[in-house]
């Protein structure tokens, strides 16, 4: 595989400050195009040690405007990094529509290292069945993704090392660790080949690059750069979306019969007697298993659907109130900010995965994906049909990590939803939580039922189930949910 990378190329000096002027303007002009595209590049570096991935990388640079360029290298997970699903410090450093992100060293070096040092092959081929999915996600939802694999042979790796350690101002590059590797050459490539063949794809493929000359990688790299941009800045925009009411009865089978949410009993109650004692005793459970938990350094991640005043903040404040509120935090979800939107949809949620023994609250989350996104027509449906599965990969790899995820849709009838509303309109200190959103939301009521339906029956998973709420009345909602969270952590700890 690496043999047409080991060939000695070279470009001329000459040759060179010819070429690079040309390709430093096109590489410009590119950029100025791509900060008005719908879409994010971004640029994987990987390869041999000493193959020049940080120098590309510091060349691209110069030959851009970094002001739209991130760059980011990837060593050891940090503490913090460590206390989260092993892809959330990726996530974190996407770049959004419109510029490029050149990272160095990212999701492909674990797997190498990890197999290198001893690991099964099928461990091997598990983190590459990740990357794949990962990288069609963020493909599916119009990223670029251009990799580079940088490369030199094993005599052409130990002389580009003994060079750097001649050189005072170089010599810090080249460490044991190099050495080391060098030693184990032969095993490095048996898993590149490897990693390269099973993830070079036609959204994401690979570019291997010849690294022993500075001014042949930098020209490479920088065309095959240019092509992709060209190629995709070409290619006509992905429709908008658009709301489309009058496709949404089509969408579920739920739409012509009964829906998960029928068999609800919605009159279950709780006397306010009953709630009072009920509440301190699940309040003391509650706390005693989220103190257990961060003891353990156990993390929680809960998550709030429902209808428009289906009580949600109310059990959400109950549950606050048995928490040791210094390691808990509440995050109200509404419509995505310009940031949020110049991400992938998972974005904003990845970035607010709780540390070990914290608790993240999420009031609404990605599931508004498959909800109000779809329900509206503010997501095509071929994006919130991939949803699904995008959605049960994200939990997966949260519960995976260890994780407690619980995940509660409060159901009430339509009828109580209107006295809600009516009461809201008459009540002073709450009439700012009724709009006229939420009175549009209820003319689909029979769309919405549909849609939480099926996203019940796709992704309520061992791993992540669905508890449904019966909340008619807020005092049974407010126990239950409390109840569902605590045997969870009690399960746990």
């Amino acid at each position: 595989m690496f043999e047409t990378a080991e060939l000695g190329q070279k470009v001329s000096k000459e040759a060179f400050n010819e070429r690079e002027t040309k390709l430093r303007t096109a590489l410009l002009v590119a950029q100025q195009e791509l900060k008005g595209a719908d879409f994010p590049v971004i640029v994987l570096f990987g390869g041999v040690d000493g193959a020049g991935k940080s120098a590309t990388a510091q060349v691209l640079n110069e030959w851009m405007d970094p002001r739209w360029i991130t760059t980011r290298a990837f060593g050891e997970p940090t503490q913090e990094e460590r206390e989260r699903p092993r892809y959330w410090r990726f996530w974190r450093e996407l770049p959004p529509r419109g510029s490029i992100g050149i990272l160095l060293s990212a999701w492909y070096s674990q797997p190498l290292l990890d197999h290198v040092n001893g690991g099964k092959l099928d461990a091997l081929d598990s983190g590459l069945d990740e990357i794949e999915f990962f990288e069609s996600q963020l493909a599916a939802d119009g990223a670029l993704i251009v990799k580079f694999w940088m490369h030199l042979g094993k005599n052409a790796q130990k002389k580009r090392f003994k060079k750097l350690e001649k050189n005072v101002h170089e010599s810090w590059r080249v460490t044991e660790v190099d050495w080391e590797h060098w030693r184990r050459y032969n095993d490095f490539v048996a898993a590149a080949e490897r990693i390269l063949s099973r993830t070079s794809t036609g959204e994401a493929p690979w570019h291997i690059v010849e690294g022993a000359d500075a001014r042949y990688r930098s020209l490479r790299v920088g065309e095959l750069l240019l092509a992709a941009l060209r190629d995709r800045l070409a290619r006509p925009a992905a429709p908008a979306s658009r709301p489309a009411p009058s496709v949404v009865a089509e969408l579920s089978s739920a739409a012509e019969g009964p829906s998960i949410l029928t068999g609800l009993d919605l009159s279950k109650k709780l006397e306010d007697t009953r709630y009072k004692q009920e509440l301190r005793r699940w309040r003391a459970r509650l706390n005693l298993a989220h103190r257990k938990a961060r003891e353990k350094g156990i993390s929680t991640l809960a998550v709030f659907e429902g209808w428009d005043a289906a009580g949600k903040g109310g059990a959400i404040r109950r549950i606050v109130s048995a928490l040791d509120v210094s390691a808990a935090r509440v995050y109200p979800f509404a419509a995505p900010t310009d940031e949020e939107r110049a991400h992938h949809y998972l974005w904003r949620f990845w970035r607010h995965v709780p540390r070990a023994g914290d608790v993240a609250l999420f009031d609404r989350s990605w599931y508004g994906r498959v909800l109000v996104e779809r329900v509206e027509g503010f997501a095509r449906k071929d994006e919130w049909e991939r949803a699904y599965a995008e959605i049960n990969h994200f939990e997966r790899q949260l519960a995976e990590h260890g994780i407690v995820l619980v995940k509660c849709w409060v159901h009430l009838s339509p009828e109580e939803q209107l006295r809600r509303f009516h009461e809201r309109e008459q009540t002073p200190h709450k009439h700012w939580k009724l709009t006229d959103e939420d009175w549009r939301n209820r003319e689909n009521w029979d769309a919405y039922e549909a849609a939480v339906h099926d996203m019940v029956e796709r992704t309520s998973t061992g791993l992540a189930p669905w508890t449904l709420v019966e909340g008619n009345d807020k005092y049974f909602t407010r126990i239950k949910v409390m109840k569902t969270l605590t045997e969870r952590l009690e399960k746990v700890v």
